[in-house]
């Protein structure tokens, strides 16, 4: 018989509606119909779900079809915390949000794609879903029962090709500065298609869960003192389960316990307890390969091999070569600065977030786009001139950490007797500020420094010494950095975490997204410009900002845009009433923000529109046709009337250049047979 789990993981008959333990309202199975059909329901507008892949501590998982795109199949990966309000949902999507823009990021063929992640009431209740490709295949766990029940197991040949088509997977993850934490036989799965292994169900967003019930879902009260730690139970190496620290080598001691499993057909703690070499009496391999799981599984961490390269290295094949002296490997042990450590630590007070723990500052992004992928690496780079200086010379940290990659570091500011008490405190003020706000160090760096030797073209190139003669210029530095904060702050948390990692795929992404609501990227473009020259005012219209590194504060900005039309509160679509071929609106603006209106129009009709306000305002308007000209672009005029070229989505932006916040009106008038005005007018 079936089971039923609702989104705590209780386990439930079939015939149950409601949850046994808690209550909840339990999804019914889809139920096969006549025809081949089956009643289903749909997720966000858009995702039908057609059957429960599985339960898990923080939700459901369910095989969907698209209905958006050709039906295809995916995977959507429910998140239940368990916080009450708008508000705390709104703040667990944020933390969500961070996990799941950065697995979004992976593009490898042996991980599934992440699509989106979005908010939908569910069973009456708001709920987060995960959206990722659906992987064909099954899983190594499922793959291993079915041998078991055969009585045989992996053997040498196919452990070792497993490890040879995984340990390239990791390598790519740990480059991009990824860290699964939870590898084991039920993360892995054999694709069908082609018979290579996938890697499923990082740990970040399942550690963004973990977080969100710590810190939400309880009083301060009631929040206990342990932390909650990441990983299976023997499978993770004990630094991980102890302390909450993960490094690369933690995935590697982890894929070895995968294959121990594969070959004996036993759990780690039944093989690695005690006599850690026990497990040699349990299956008969090569001296080479035994000796490679024998280091992949040290339990000194300065014992195993440090990257996925050295494991493949040891087994006789090799891995393309990084030109990272961090990443080589090395005969001596050199610790590695921890990932973030892993743990979702019960915080002071309700409704306070930590960061993200899954990325590091990589030691090289993978490319997605020639040109901002070129850019995102030149701002790290170039970045850590000045940064880099006043690390290693004004704040000098109480516990050193070598990192695991040459970018700005401002973490773990202490004190440097060279500067005053007064100087200390503010510049570990401003590394607290630019924690909070999520702001990677080394690009907030880089937009200083270029302000910095705007002002003071003389110290272009030169660093500030530590002597009380630069105490002035480093105050100067100083409160620029707290300007840009300043600015920064202003958008979201999770646009703000992503400054510095955003590609040419991420500008595709948006123009696709905002495309499917019948607005073309002109008009998103105008409304990030209004935003971001209201903050930048002193910025050049005419420049190429995305070849910037000041083009990550504007894509920052556009991906908060998009959100926003996403939402309606920056689109509005004009129908006319039944009868009639005039339509008003009206709205208000805060400086620096537009909105978009959009309205289906014939060919050969004649339009009037007509902006009615009495403050600064720009007006665009764009024919359905993207490579079409202009009707009228970032326009003073309020007005425009003339005869249509084509039929579709019109769309009319109006965005405000006043100090203030502003009313207006806008009208729109249509007709057909009519004589057409001068279009000029």
């Amino acid at each position: 018989m079936k089971s039923l789990f609702c989104s705590q993981g209780h386990n439930n008959p079939e015939e149950n509606r409601f949850c046994r333990l808690c209550g909840e309202k339990l999804l019914p199975v889809p139920v096969v119909v006549p025809g081949g059909g089956m009643t289903s329901q749909t997720v966000g507008l858009r995702y039908r779900v057609l059957r429960e892949l599985g339960q898990g501590g923080f939700g459901r998982t369910y095989l969907a079809e698209d209905t958006n795109r050709f039906h295809e199949l995916c995977v959507l990966k429910e998140f239940a915390p368990q916080v009450q309000g708008t508000e705390a949902l709104q703040k667990a999507e944020e933390l969500f949000g961070r996990e799941a823009g950065i697995l979004y990021k992976l593009q490898h063929p042996q991980i599934p794609r992440f699509r989106e992640l979005f908010q939908a009431d569910w069973q009456g209740k708001g709920r987060l879903f995960l959206v990722q490709d659906y992987v064909d295949g099954e899983t190594y766990q499922a793959l291993l029962r079915s041998r078991q029940a055969q009585k045989h197991y992996f053997n040498e040949p196919e452990v070792t090709q497993l490890l040879c088509q995984l340990l390239p997977v990791l390598d790519y993850i740990h480059h991009s500065g990824v860290i699964h934490r939870d590898l084991s036989p039920d993360n892995l799965m054999l694709r069908n298609a082609d018979g290579l292994p996938v890697l499923i169900d990082f740990g970040g967003v399942k550690q963004a869960a973990a977080e969100v019930n710590s810190q939400l879902g309880r009083s301060p009260a009631a929040v206990p003192v342990n932390v909650t730690r990441l990983g299976k139970i023997g499978y993770a190496p004990n630094e991980q389960m102890d302390r909450g620290e993960v490094f690369p080598h933690s995935d590697l001691y982890a894929l070895a316990a995968t294959v121990l499993v594969l070959l004996t057909g036993k759990e780690p703690q039944d093989l690695l307890v005690g006599n850690r070499r026990q497990w040699q009496r349990q299956v008969k391999l090569s001296p080479k390969l035994v000796a490679v799981l024998n280091r992949m599984l040290d339990p000194d961490p300065a014992k195993r091999y440090q990257s996925a390269q050295a494991v493949m290295e040891a087994l006789g094949g090799s891995l393309p070569a990084s030109d990272e002296d961090e990443t080589q490997p090395h005969n001596g042990y050199r610790s590695p600065a921890p990932y973030p450590a892993t743990l979702a630590v019960a915080p002071a007070q309700v409704g306070s977030f930590t960061q993200s723990s899954t990325v590091y500052p990589p030691a090289k992004r993978p490319r997605r786009g020639s040109g901002l992928g070129a850019i995102a690496l030149l701002f790290l780079a170039a970045g850590t001139a000045w940064f880099t200086w006043w690390i290693a010379h004004d704040w000098q940290p109480t516990k050193p950490k070598p990192q695991p990659a040459k970018t700005a570091n401002i973490d773990n500011a202490a004190s440097a007797p060279q500067f005053s008490q007064a100087e200390q405190n503010r510049k570990q003020a401003l590394n607290q500020r630019r924690e909070e706000l999520g702001i990677d160090a080394g690009f907030l760096s880089t937009l200083v420094n270029a302000a910095f030797y705007a002002n003071y073209p003389d110290r272009n190139g030169k660093q500030l010494s530590k002597d009380a003669e630069d105490a002035g210029l480093r105050a100067e530095w100083d409160k620029l950095a707290n300007q840009w904060l300043d600015r920064l702050q202003t958008i979201s948390a999770d646009a703000r975490s992503r400054m510095g990692s955003y590609t040419e795929a991420d500008v595709q992404s948006r123009q696709a997204a905002v495309n499917q609501l019948n607005l073309s990227s002109r008009a998103l473009n105008d409304l990030t410009d209004a935003r971001f020259f209201h903050l930048f005012p002193d910025q050049p219209r005419k420049q190429n900002l995305l070849n910037q590194p000041i083009g990550q504060v504007w894509q920052s900005i556009a991906s908060d845009r998009l959100d926003a039309v996403k939402t309606g509160a920056a689109l509005e679509t004009i129908k006319f009433p039944e009868g009639r071929f005039n339509q008003q609106v009206s709205g208000t603006l805060k400086a620096g923000e537009g909105k978009a209106y959009i309205a289906q129009l014939t060919k050969d009709q004649v339009i009037q529109i007509k902006l009615q306000t009495n403050q600064a305002t720009r007006l665009s308007i764009y024919p359905p046709t993207s490579k079409a000209a202009a009707l009228l672009e970032d326009s003073s005029k309020t007005s425009w009337s003339g005869k249509l070229t084509e039929s579709g989505f019109y769309e009319m932006v109006v965005v405000s250049d006043a100090s203030g916040s502003i009313s207006y009106d806008v009208s729109l008038a249509a007709a057909d047979n009519i004589s057409s005005p001068d279009p000029a007018q």
